[in-house]
This record gives C-alpha cells, structure tokens and sequence, in this order.
C-alpha cells in the first residue's frame, strides 16, 4: 500500500547528514527540474516537495524515501506561583 501524505504533514527522511526533518508541501506526479537535475515522477510513482524545518531547504523524495512523524510542539515552561 502506498503512503498518502498530505500537505502541513511532518515527515523525516535519511540524508548525507543524518536523518532531517520537514514538512510535506507539494506531491508531484510529473517530471520536474530541481537546480538543474531531472526528478522523474508519475502517477504511480510520485514524488514528494518538502521543507526542511531548520534550513528552509526544499528537497524532493520518493514517498519510500519518507517517514510521518509526529509534529513537535514546543513545551510551555511550567513556573511555579510563588507565595507572598
């Protein structure tokens, strides 16, 4: 079964530098030209556009290639009520 990753979905993947992680933005299923190279995509074997949360980066990878992740949510610093 394919994966179904939808737009604003957190996704981590493996990278030259360790794993990284970002948000899905855009599916693609043609070919598409990315800073001078050819990604091939179809129908059957999309590929997905995603942002990287750190840098900004945008990278384009197979769906295989990606893992949903929960979304982090920064915490809240819990202070405590001082008595007066």
């Amino acid at each position: 079964m394919p994966k179904i990753f939808m737009r604003g979905d957190h996704v981590e993947w493996n990278s030259e530098a360790g794993r990284v992680r970002g948000v899905f933005m855009k599916k693609v299923v043609s070919d598409i030209r990315i800073k001078g190279y050819v990604h091939h995509a179809s129908r059957e074997e999309p590929q997905y556009l995603i942002q990287s949360d750190k840098t900004d980066h945008v990278a384009i990878h197979k769906g295989k290639a990606l893992r949903h992740i929960q979304a982090q949510v920064k915490k809240k610093s819990k202070r405590r009520k001082m008595k007066r």
